[in-house]
């Protein structure tokens, strides 16, 4: 067989800016990968970004994005279609539960998979922010 002949292809497993980094380095899928997605896309839904945005390369990401806003400024990032037309993002209940869902969502979306937040902890996380600041 001719060498200069041969072809090579990797199949990404996911959608573009949804894909944990692992999977570009041919690993096979994992819960582990399930949650970087599901990080990206909770940090998607709350702030209204999307990981494929045009603001988002080099070395900046969704990730990051929220990463370096935390906690002081998650009331600035977040999508103001969350707050139903209404501005509650002055109230410190509302920062205070905005930046721990976004919280939840970095821990799932980070780089090494064995950093990441295990799906137990984030179910169990979710559902302390819903009973912490949940309708009254």
């Amino acid at each position: 067989m001719d060498i200069d002949n041969r072809s090579s292809s990797v199949a990404v497993r996911g959608s573009i800016g949804y894909v944990p980094p692992e999977y570009g380095m041919g690993d096979m899928t994992t819960t582990q990968g399930d949650l970087y997605s599901y990080g990206i896309l909770l940090l998607e839904m709350f702030t209204g970004r999307r990981p494929t945005e045009e603001a988002f390369k080099d070395h900046l990401n969704l990730h990051t994005f929220v990463k370096v806003a935390l906690p002081y400024r998650a009331a600035e990032i977040v999508d103001s279609a969350i707050f139903n037309g209404e501005d509650e993002r002055d109230t410190e209940k509302m920062r205070d539960c905005i930046a721990s869902v976004l919280t939840v969502g970095v821990a799932c979306s980070l780089e090494s998979p064995r950093d990441r937040m295990g799906m137990a902890e984030v179910r169990k996380e979710l559902h302390k922010i819903r009973a912490r600041y949940g309708a009254e």
